[in-house]
Order: C-alpha cells, then sequence, then structure tokens
C-alpha cells in the first residue's frame, strides 16, 4: 500500500453501500445528525471560518462540509469513497452553498499542490484508516501558520468497547453491526503525541457525550468514549 492508498477497500465498501442514506437523519448514519452540530459549535467557538479556507478530510456525504459553508467558509471537502462525494454533490444542488468535492485521499491531495487552509477539520475518520499517523502529517503541512485542526476519533479501553460497540451496534442498533474495529480506536495520548511529532500544538481535547434515550449530544469533559481534539499551527 502506499501513502496514497491510505485507506482499507474494505472501509470505503461498507460506507459505500449506505451511502444513500447520509442525509437522512432517521437512518443510519442518524446520530451524526445529532453530533454534527455539537462538532459546528466547537470548531466555530475555536476558530473564526467565515471567508476562511476550510478542508474537511473524510468529508462523507457533506454534513459538516454544508454546516460550515453556511458559515460563510470557502470549504473543501474530499473524502475517497466516490459514492459519498456523488451523494454529497447531489444533495448541495439543494442547497444555495458552495462546496468544493473532491474524491481523493488526503494524501493524493497534497500531492497534487493544493493551497494551504486556515481550518482543517477530520472527523470520525481515523479510526478507519490503517495509517493515522501518516493523515496527521500530510495535514500538518497543509495548515497555514496559525490555522487550526480540529480531530474527533473514538478512544480505546473498556468503557469506549462497550458504548461503542456492543451497545451502540448491537444493542441499541443506533450504527451498523461491524461499523467500528476496537483495534483502531486511539488514545488521546496517542493523538495528542502524534500531532506533536508534526509540529503541531494541542490546545485541548474534549469529550464529546452521545445520549440515546434522548438523542441529543454535548461537549463533556471527560473523552473516555467519543473525543475531539482541537491543534494549532504555531505562528
Amino acid at each position: 500500500m502506499t501513502s496514497e492508498h491510505n485507506y482499507s477497500p474494505s472501509e470505503l465498501d461498507k460506507f459505500g453501500s449506505i451511502a444513500h442514506e447520509w442525509w437522512d437523519s432517521c437512518g443510519k448514519f442518524r446520530t451524526l445528525h445529532v453530533v454534527n452540530p455539537v462538532r459546528l459549535h466547537y470548531i466555530e467557538k475555536s476558530a473564526d471560518l467565515k471567508h476562511k479556507a476550510v478542508l474537511d478530510i473524510g468529508c462523507g456525504g457533506g454534513l459538516l462540509c454544508e454546516a460550515m459553508a453556511e458559515k460563510s467558509a470557502q470549504v473543501t471537502g474530499i473524502d475517497a469513497s466516490d459514492i459519498s462525494i456523488l451523494i454529497a454533490k447531489d444533495h448541495l444542488l439543494q442547497t444555495d452553498l458552495t462546496v468544493n468535492y473532491l474524491t481523493c485521499t488526503i494524501e493524493q491531495f497534497a500531492a497534487s499542490g493544493q493551497q494551504q487552509f486556515d481550518v482543517i477539520s477530520c472527523m470520525e475518520m481515523l479510526e478507519h484508516v490503517p495509517d493515522p499517523v501518516a493523515i496527521i502529517e500530510t495535514t500538518a503541512k497543509l495548515l497555514k501558520p496559525g490555522g487550526h485542526f480540529f480531530l474527533s476519533t473514538i478512544n480505546r479501553n473498556l468503557r469506549s468497547y462497550l458504548e461503542t460497540i456492543i451497545g451502540a451496534e448491537y444493542l441499541l442498533a443506533l450504527i451498523p453491526a461491524g461499523t467500528h474495529d476496537y483495534a483502531q480506536y486511539i488514545r488521546p495520548a496517542e493523538l495528542c503525541r502524534w500531532l506533536r511529532n508534526a509540529g503541531l500544538e494541542v490546545v485541548e481535547v474534549k469529550g464529546i457525550k452521545y445520549v440515546p434515550i434522548l438523542d441529543i449530544a454535548h461537549l463533556s469533559p471527560d473523552p473516555s468514549v467519543n473525543y475531539i481534539v482541537h491543534a494549532r499551527m504555531p505562528d
């Protein structure tokens, strides 16, 4: 596998098979529809989005891309899944928004000599790729001095296994069974180390708590399960 193909074909097939449900708030991505406003609010309070160059890595059907475009950001969304990008482009026709969608990996995108960005996001993707460190190293090269990098993923411990796999996938069926591989979960200390090794400053780590019974999500000081990291490229 070359660095330009830092993805698992089986993962692309898995998400491609349900890509038609990206914009169904009651479908298989319904938890992302609940979490998306929380992610947007966190990004917006930490970094100015208006008229800023923004890149969303692993954008899927474009939920976060459109949300950031609504805040007047100049958004580019990339994903290795051509089906997801097609869904994202199709949904864009229903809005007055502008998003530049491309089917590619971050490595391919960087190799094409693209611009640098003020804000880069990578949500719920690192736990699905073979080499998450390479994602971070490549992304760091695309950040402007003073630029912001936001990442969300899942902690690796017994609680996260019970909540995200046993609970969310099998008991509550909130997401399709087999969505996650526990071995690919990432501890915050690991992620922060990778970010610092790539020359980034870690600003904050926050938990994202999803409450199934109430179908709500909110930020939390506890990163035991889902969490989001804000990093920054020094000026």
